[in-house]
């Protein structure tokens, strides 16, 4: 949990580049990145010094090599806690002529620090602007994995708030539900294929440490938690090196983000490789079908994204693999060929566990679109018994542009401090929602009218093109008792006349 005094710093680092004439949030947060990777090396650089100084041996991984570089500046004055001394004018010439030049020749050189800076640049115009900026990250302690992770994640937050670029944020809170709802294991590869900013590969990091804590006392497992089981791709320079970084701060040393347009590209060389997919991918409309990869189209042929998605989602999952993952309202229920053939794949090839459905202001400001979480597994040979829906109404802030917090900030989120009241259940549904995933033998015996139900397949099947708007079956409900047959209708009428002409009698004999 960041303080106040470090949340005041963060502020105090953000006005400074605004004030310094640097407007876009995105890039505020990449210049900020570029400088907290190079304090990483200084970092690690140090941490090896050390080690070496300790046991009485040679450096085993020099960052920073010795001598001087090809412009003649010692390799050493490149480090953080070096340059940052330096007069203002001479820490400029020293970050940008010398500095950033070194990070992308880490990057040429395929490094796992340096992949990520091959087009790194300064984007300082003032002098003053960055000796203030060093001098204000210095003075933030990051010595912390927790600290770091929650100082990254508080200023990832400020881009969600800043306008245009907050498509690359999904709701943390919901992040946090998908997470819980699909329990990542020790041993599994997850992958998000329009990863952004890394929320959900954090997130499965960060819930790995607090439910499996004896994988990190495992050589093999932590092994695998550092270096393979993390796989994030995107196809936007910016938002790599901002999803690396936040990998790095929150304890993952070398996760694998790398550049990669999910739906131009063949899969072939990791089709059937990941156990878990956690992802909210954009969604843009249409694709061209010749800049949409042949192996997708052969699962459903059709220009949606949204539906390439889910086919890439499959081809990616390896058998018995789990999703979850958010798709548009259009999924569910769009009557095309194409979403009744998904609709139909997930149901009858695969195993579709559970539909979330989510409100439509939850990616308020940027969008008021209906969406859903899906959650299924891979099967490819059917399974789908029954699947469980569950309408979530409300998650704890406001639907609105301004999505302000309805209770308490400690009763919001999956995990609350205490036990939520009737009353608080109606603004925060997500304790409930996991209380009741987490024991579906007690969901067998409820209604359509409830807030969770089950539908056996069969009535899915029997829907129009495998229909999975949770409406649809609550509509079937209401049918079934507010329509009768003509008969029944007369028969009620009659009876109903036959009592008032009775009690129309006894009056008149009352009277008489």
């Amino acid at each position: 949990m960041l303080t106040g005094e470090i949340r005041n710093k963060v502020d105090q680092i953000w006005n400074a580049f605004w004030s310094g004439g640097v407007s876009n949030p995105l890039s505020v947060i990449e210049q900020i990145t570029y400088l907290l990777f190079i304090k990483r090396l200084d970092d690690l650089h140090t941490l090896e010094e050390s080690k070496a100084e300790t046991l009485g041996i040679s450096m085993e991984r020099r960052i920073f090599p010795e001598g001087n570089d090809d412009k003649g500046r010692a390799y050493e004055d490149m480090r953080w806690s070096r340059f940052k001394n330096f007069e203002a004018r001479e820490m400029m010439t020293v970050i940008d002529e010398h500095v950033f030049p070194f990070l992308r020749q880490l990057g040429e050189e395929g490094s796992s620090y340096g992949k990520h800076m091959k087009d790194a640049r300064l984007g300082f115009s003032s002098p003053s602007l960055l000796s203030k900026v060093v001098e204000m990250l210095d003075g933030i302690p990051m010595d912390d994995r927790d600290t770091k992770g929650d100082l990254y994640e508080y200023m990832l937050g400020k881009i969600a708030s800043a306008g245009q670029n907050g498509q690359f944020r999904t709701p943390r809170h919901i992040i946090q539900l998908m997470v819980e709802l699909t329990a990542p294991t020790p041993d599994d590869l997850i992958c998000d294929p329009a990863s952004g900013t890394c929320g959900f590969l954090v997130a499965a990091g960060e819930y790995l440490r607090a439910n499996h804590p004896a994988l990190f006392r495992n050589e093999k497992q932590r092994a695998h938690f550092h270096n393979e089981m993390f796989h994030g791709f995107d196809f936007d320079p910016t938002m790599l090196r901002i999803g690396a970084m936040n990998m790095v701060l929150h304890g993952v040393e070398d996760a694998d983000v790398s550049y990669r347009d999910s739906l131009a590209e063949e899969h072939n060389a990791d089709a059937g490789k990941y156990s878990l997919i956690l992802a909210n991918p954009p969604f843009a409309g249409s694709l061209d079908y010749d800049s949409t990869a042949k192996d997708l189209q052969r699962i459903v042929k059709t220009k949606k994204t949204e539906l390439l998605f889910v086919a890439l989602f499959l081809r990616l999952l390896k058998t018995g693999g789990r999703a979850a993952v958010v798709v548009p309202d259009g999924v569910l229920s769009g009557s095309s060929n194409a979403h009744r053939l998904v609709r139909k794949t997930l149901c009858e090839e695969h195993k579709l566990d559970a539909v979330v459905t989510l409100p439509s202001g939850v990616f308020k400001p940027y969008s008021g679109v209906s969406t859903a979480i899906l959650l299924f597994t891979k099967t490819g040979v059917g399974g789908t018994d029954r699947v469980w829906f569950y309408e979530l109404s409300e998650d704890g802030l406001s639907l609105d542009d301004k999505r302000q917090e309805l209770l308490d900030h400690s009763l919001l989120g999956c995990f609350p401090e205490r036990e939520l009241s009737k009353l608080e259940h109606t603004k925060n549904n997500l304790p409930d929602l996991l209380a009741r995933w987490k024991n579906l033998d007690g969901e067998l015996n409820r209604k359509p009218s409830d807030q969770s139900f089950f539908v056996s397949i069969d009535e899915v099947r029997e829907s129009s093109g495998y229909d999975l708007q949770p409406s649809r079956y609550r509509n079937v409900v209401l049918e079934e008792k507010e329509f009768r047959s003509p008969r029944e209708i007369y028969s009620d009428l009659s009876a109903l006349n036959a009592m008032i002409s009775d009690h129309l009698l006894e009056i008149e004999e009352r009277g008489k």
